[in-house]
């Protein structure tokens, strides 16, 4: 493995590709820090602190606290996730968006711009909606967010904060062109990550001053190598179909006639469900910190992290998100007519309709299979920070709770950094450029880090 990293600075145009990512993602982090003007940093950093555990927390994870800090990144990258996730939605529903699709490069380059357009507006809105938000707020104590609001800081924020995103979005799509790995996912890798760092020191802090004991901490790393481990196993994870191409000729020329397969991911539909999820399970919470009504409290109140609607409605709505996001993407009948087109067929499953009912029962199982697994790795963590808290179920809570241990109850109290959303992020990426940087290596006769079954190169 070291010697295959001594092999990334042996190639100059791949050593430079990672320093001009480096080099972006710098700059990424030099903006995180750089203040909207007309904001009080003591009193938003003491609200910020209440806000954890709602939608505002979720979306600063992945801003890498810029939105915490209401920066000119503050609205990170995601109105370009919301508007590449629109278009693609749209491109089931609307006929001239699904034949742009299959125009080819030209094509996609028309819906990029499209997308491009889209996150304008969408930062637009969204900067505009924060601005007066923000201007609205004060701390528990009572302090104004911001001492002078009004329609300039307004207009002031709303520029500041749509022009951070353009910025952003062009600096993934440099780090896709001049860099390696995709450019956006290494933008949220960043932003997650880089908290890392204070998260240990915390961790060591707290051992230091025996609030968590030695083997707290063993058994917490064992258990994030444990998950991290075996979302490795399932996303690498894939149902490989034969499908054998019959024999064509052409002029003098003989095609086909090899045997292939079509591989099915497990998680096909990647970390998007549980986005979606997060998402919406967590709008509640928000609003009850908003929504100052009586009647809307006790239902705030059931949603937040811990209570059992909160994980019920997250596994489901996982799970639905799964499968309607797996039916956008992926359509069985399309892939069965360009096999029958291209004279491949999957052995015992006559051609058309058949092969597509296959291959949709198949994938079927298999996102079953996945959501399953991606409610599994989101829970899991979130379970060890606050528990289940039993008592909040009707008519049975109290006495479940009397015989509950406390470990299921309150949670084991650690500060488990990554939940489950960002765990298979950071995972997933650096999956993602491992292999790049992989094919890299093996495109130019180098070992890579997966030596077994690559052919060594000639010396």
């Amino acid at each position: 493995m070291f010697q295959s990293f001594r092999n990334i600075f042996a190639i100059p145009d791949l050593r430079n590709r990672l320093a001009f990512m480096f080099a972006m993602l710098a700059v990424y982090r030099v903006g995180c820090y750089i203040p909207t003007p007309g904001v009080d940093p003591a009193a938003l950093l003491e609200f910020m602190q209440s806000m954890q555990g709602t939608i505002v927390g979720f979306v600063n994870t992945f801003t890498g606290g810029s939105l915490g800090r209401v920066a000119v990144f503050a609205l990170g990258i995601m109105p370009y996730i919301t508007a590449s996730i629109i278009l693609q939605l749209l491109t089931v529903v609307w006929p001239y968006l699904e034949k742009l699709s299959k125009e080819g490069e030209l094509g996609r380059k028309k819906i990029t711009q499209y997308t491009r357009y889209g996150t304008v507006i969408i930062s637009v809105i969204q900067s505009l909606v924060i601005a007066s938000w923000v201007q609205s707020l004060s701390t528990p104590g009572g302090a104004p967010l911001v001492p002078d609001p009004g329609f300039l800081f307004v207009i002031t924020t709303m520029i500041s904060l749509t022009t951070g995103c353009a910025f952003v979005m062009w600096l993934g799509e440099q780090i896709s062109e001049r860099g390696i790995g995709n450019g956006i996912s290494l933008i949220i890798f960043a932003g997650i990550v880089v908290g890392l760092p204070g998260a240990i020191q915390t961790t060591l802090g707290q051992v230091r001053g025996n609030q968590m004991s030695l083997l707290t901490v063993v058994l917490l790393v064992v258990f994030m190598v444990a998950v991290t481990a075996f979302i490795v196993f399932m996303e690498r994870g894939q149902r490989r179909i034969p499908v054998q191409y019959a024999k064509r000729v052409v002029g003098r020329k003989q095609f086909g006639g090899q045997s292939t397969y079509l591989p099915l991911k497990v998680n096909t539909g990647g970390v998007i469900p549980v986005i979606f999820a997060s998402s919406i399970v967590t709008v509640p919470s928000t609003l009850g910190g908003v929504i100052n009504q009586p009647w809307f409290q006790p239902i705030a109140d059931s949603m937040r992290w811990g209570q059992p609607l909160y994980y019920l409605l997250y596994v489901i709505a996982i799970i639905f998100f799964s499968f309607f996001y797996v039916s956008i993407i992926f359509n069985p009948n399309d892939l069965a007519e360009n096999m029958r087109k291209y004279g491949g067929f999957i052995p015992g499953i006559r051609s058309g309709r058949r092969t597509a009912d296959y291959i949709d029962r198949i994938l079927t199982r298999l996102t079953l299979v996945g959501s399953v697994y991606l409610a599994t790795v989101s829970v899991l963590p979130e379970f060890l920070i606050s528990g289940f808290r039993v008592a909040g179920i009707p008519f049975i809570g109290d006495t479940l709770d009397s015989f509950t241990p406390l470990w299921i109850s309150q949670g084991l109290g650690v500060q488990f950094y990554f939940g489950g959303t960002s765990l298979l992020i950071v995972v997933g990426v650096a999956m993602d450029l491992l292999q790049q940087i992989e094919s890299q290596l093996v495109m130019r006769n180098y070992e890579g880090f997966m030596k077994k079954g690559r052919i060594r190169g000639r010396r």
